[in-house]
């Protein structure tokens, strides 16, 4: 029992360092923020500030229309959110649920999509976007206009798709019973009323954790919406920060700061959800 009790403080130590090396660039982030330019810029460095600082706060929310990008970002990511649940569920539940022909293939298809990197796929994405025909100026082969560039059709589509979505959602749907899709097939219950009745009312577990994870990647993406978007109003948080750099020097004051208050609405979601999250992890992995 003492080396049980040993070998488990020793890996409490071991999981609180580790945290607190995980927890460490969010301190600094945060703790940045809050000191002047001079301590920033010292040749010494100090971990504390001085004194609690809120002049980064009010230079960060001055510069730009920060409501534009806090808007742009909570409707990229809400709807997101909403249609990935739907499509990467319903698609689960074909998979879990269903045979049909050629699943296994589908399946085999989707995890080779799960392992190819997304900047793969961003030129030929892209491209579809920007020639989407009749939208946009293009006509009909897609040509002549700039389709769904600076949209937020043009943003989220492409971000409601995810292969990782799909198969946690199968996980999870096949470890109900048969023994549901049976009496729902008693009582008269197609494939969609059996799928919105029956298996979507006993998912929260799987959608909260989804949902989570979707909102977490789509939010802090930088990248697409560089791509996609060239237009001041239609500016993601993430792309805001880039207005604190130019060629020669970098504010990191009101950059950390702007960065914390970015980063409040993902820790809140995550605090929200954490207990979702951790089933949801787990019940996927049990057959």
């Amino acid at each position: 029992m003492k080396r049980k009790k040993r070998l488990h403080m020793i890996w409490i130590v071991c999981m609180a360092v580790v945290s607190l090396i995980i927890l460490l660039p969010i301190l600094v982030m945060i703790l940045t923020s809050f000191k002047t330019t001079g301590e920033i810029n010292s040749a010494v460095f100090h971990f504390l500030p001085e004194s609690m600082n809120l002049d980064n706060y009010k230079a960060a929310m001055s510069t730009g229309s920060w409501l534009i990008y806090f808007r742009n970002s909570l409707v990229i990511t809400l709807v997101s959110i909403v249609f990935s649940l739907l499509f990467n569920s319903v698609a689960g539940y074909a998979f879990a649920r269903l045979h049909f022909k050629g699943s296994k293939v589908l399946f085999t298809l989707l995890l080779v999509g799960l392992m190819m990197p997304p900047q793969v796929t961003m030129l030929p994405t892209f491209l579809i976007m920007a020639r989407f025909p009749l939208i946009g100026g293009n006509d009909i082969l897609g040509f002549g206009g700039s389709g769904l560039m600076n949209t937020f059709p043009g943003v989220i589509i492409p971000l409601v798709s995810g292969s990782f979505g799909v198969f946690l959602s199968k996980q999870f749907f096949e470890n109900f019973p048969r023994s549901l899709d049976e009496a729902a097939m008693l009582d008269g219950a197609g494939k969609w009323k059996t799928y919105f009745y029956i298996y979507l009312p006993n998912s929260k577990v799987i959608l909260a954790t989804l949902a989570l994870l979707k909102g977490s990647s789509v939010w802090n993406d930088y990248l697409w919406p560089l791509v996609m978007t060239n237009s001041v109003n239609m500016r993601t948080v993430q792309l805001a920060l880039t207005m604190f750099r130019d060629e020669s020097t970098v504010r990191w004051g009101p950059m950390m700061a702007a960065a914390t208050l970015i980063s409040l609405p993902m820790i809140l979601l995550f605090l929200c959800a954490q207990k979702y999250f951790v089933q949801g992890v787990v019940s996927t992995g049990i057959k």
